[in-house]
């Protein structure tokens, strides 16, 4: 007989360890008061195998439980889930539970824990989460707990996302060295002065708790009474000065404020898009009849001053109305920080337009009439999927681009920054639209910019906007033959791929690359480190996909927040993570081409 048992184990290596994961998951079910989604749970049965709902595994392991709106209710019996020693993330997000916060932290390898949209309440032991040292991701808003936030956060060294919102939370806010990326402690009673440390933070972070105050709330500790008029004159002064092109001073205050690294170090929605905004009402980027095609230029645009004046801007597409520089310097202006190919600003004019202003460096490779033809060429583009200037400002020392403002701001800080609403829509029929949109514009620039080394050239998720409808933008694009050899060097995209790095050549296929970086970026959730002059931070998601791919382990690439709503088209993110990963070949001859790419994404079903 205990042969027979060796056998067994033998040839199925797995049906112990199964066995006792599909009764430690049965026996969580029967801790539930109504368990009726729950009805594929079912004894003698492989949890992975059998497609259990809610229960992610990568390789016959269970990875993941996404537990989420099943209208679940009773007691969490998270005994049975120490069982279970390789579960690294738990979501109980939108259902019916109450009391007490279960014991999670009998868990000691979860790294995420979702529990938002419940019920719970009362206090959170201040060391609950001192066992809990791999955790990640925190969400617990939009339930009652109340008392002191546990001290022992701090303590939580890989912390990157923390969701408080809409709880009963009182006392301080505790202080948070971490490098968290998505912090929400909205809505609460919490009281007393901000952390200095936390003043990173935007103030929304922080809105309707009206105890508390210091940054980044303008609710100041000690009364100063001054301080929110002398900072709405500053923003107002800051881009009259610009306008006036004082230079000596906007250096100064530049220079105090940039990073060494590129955009990428601020996860906000306004860093991140490497842009000036100046809001615009409305997008006529829903329009058909414009899309693919030139439009003739508006009688009304107005040409600069003579050289080396300070001029006026020139209309390169009127569709928003007509404005000049007189306008902006009525506008109430607000410093958005600095990009790699120049300083952001966002302006809003008193007839309720609000612009993007970007301010350009080192584009001096071209006259100035070649440059007015580029920029004209620009106002006259028409498609979906692309966002040109609306007007420019031209000067041998700077240039300035007006552009239409996106509210939801970039790809990037959607994916990695917002972890709110925005973050939340981008399912997998959203994201697969995004990657579609990305590839039109780009069959669109390839088509009118074809004789180009590299038609677009700086294409990562930062530069691609998003509308109200997440229909993608493709922004900066064709700058490269305005833009001085050195300084592209050091500042645009295509010059941190293989291509340049390895071979010091770039060409068309090097676009194919960033669009597979933006493919796995969007399929696996993940920050690429590649966007990151000096490589540290995020994660190297070409290795990573291909040393997954090598290993017959794919599955384990998509992000757990498409496979917790979307399992059922597991086949098609793998097929579009197939393509991301033959865009990023690191030999350009054995990449795809451009037109092969984008065909291979069309083919991609929802």
């Amino acid at each position: 007989m205990a042969a027979v048992r060796l056998l067994l184990l033998l040839l199925f290596p797995f049906s112990s360890l199964s066995l006792s994961e599909n009764e430690a998951l049965l026996n969580l079910k029967k801790s539930f008061s109504n368990p009726v989604a729950l009805s594929s749970w079912v004894p003698n049965q492989n949890p992975c195998s059998s497609r259990w709902l809610g229960v992610i595994c990568f390789n016959n392991i269970i990875n993941s439980l996404h537990l989420v709106d099943l209208s679940l209710s009773g007691a969490i019996d998270v005994n049975a889930l120490t069982q279970i020693p390789t579960l690294r993330s738990i979501s109980f997000v939108n259902n019916s539970f109450s009391g007490p916060i279960p014991p999670f932290n009998q868990l000691g390898a979860l790294k995420s824990l979702y529990l938002a949209h419940n019920q719970f309440s009362g206090q959170i032991p201040s060391d609950f989460f001192s066992q809990l040292a791999s955790l990640k991701k925190i969400w617990i808003s939009n339930n009652k707990f109340s008392g002191p936030i546990p001290s022992s956060l701090t303590n939580l060294r890989f912390l990157t996302e923390l969701h408080l919102e809409n709880n009963e939370f009182s006392g301080p806010v505790p202080e948070l060295k971490q490098d968290i990326k998505s912090l929400d402690m909205s809505n609460n009673k919490l009281q007393g002065e901000i952390p200095a440390a936390m003043s990173r933070f935007e103030a929304k972070s922080f809105a309707n708790n009206e105890g508390l105050c210091g940054k980044p709330l303008n609710n100041e500790c000690e009364a100063g009474g001054s301080s929110e008029v002398g900072s709405g004159w500053g923003m107002k002064v800051v881009i009259v000065l610009i306008v006036a092109v004082a230079l000596a001073f906007i250096f100064a205050l530049t220079r105090s404020k940039r990073r060494h690294d590129d955009d990428f170090s601020v996860m906000s929605r306004d860093h991140v898009d490497e842009v000036v905004q100046v809001h615009v009402p409305s997008s006529n980027h829903s329009r058909g009849a414009s899309e693919g095609g030139s439009k003739k230029e508006s009688s009304s645009s107005k040409k600069g001053s003579s050289r080396g004046g300070m001029g006026d801007l020139v209309m390169v597409n009127d569709e928003k109305g007509v404005f000049g520089l007189p306008d902006l310097m009525k506008a109430a202006a607000e410093v958005l920080g600095n990009g790699g190919l120049g300083s952001a600003y966002k302006a809003a004019m008193n007839n309720g337009l609000s612009v993007v202003v970007k301010r350009m460096r080192e584009m001096n490779k071209v006259s100035r009439d070649i440059f007015d033809a580029e920029m004209r060429r620009f106002g006259r583009l028409r498609n979906l999927n692309i966002i040109t200037p609306l007007a420019y400002h031209y000067r041998k020392e700077e240039k300035l681009f007006v552009t239409e403002y996106m509210p939801k701001g970039s790809l990037l800080y959607v994916l990695h920054g917002d972890r709110g609403s925005s973050h939340a829509d981008l399912n997998w029929p959203i994201r697969l639209n995004i990657v579609k949109g990305i590839a039109r514009g780009l069959d669109f620039i390839y088509s009118e910019f074809s004789n180009e080394d590299l038609p677009h050239g700086n294409l990562k998720s930062s530069n691609v906007l998003l509308t109200e409808n997440y229909e993608p933008l493709l922004s900066d694009f064709a700058f490269h033959p305005l833009i001085n050899p050195n300084y592209a060097i050091q500042t645009m995209f295509a010059y941190k791929t293989p291509d340049y790095v390895s071979y010091q050549h770039v060409s068309q296929k090097t676009d194919v690359y960033c669009l597979g970086i933006i493919v796995l970026e969007i399929i696996t959730g993940k920050f690429p480190s590649q966007y990151h002059s000096n490589g540290k931070g995020g994660t190297d998601v070409v290795h990573w996909v291909f040393t997954a791919i090598s290993e017959r382990r794919e599955a384990e690439l998509i992000d757990p927040e498409l496979m917790s709503n979307h399992s059922n088209s597991l086949n098609q993110m793998l097929q579009l993570l197939q393509v991301g990963a033959a865009c990023t070949e690191s030999n350009p001859d054995q990449r795809l081409n451009m037109k092969e790419a984008i065909r291979r994404i069309e083919e991609v079903q929802v």
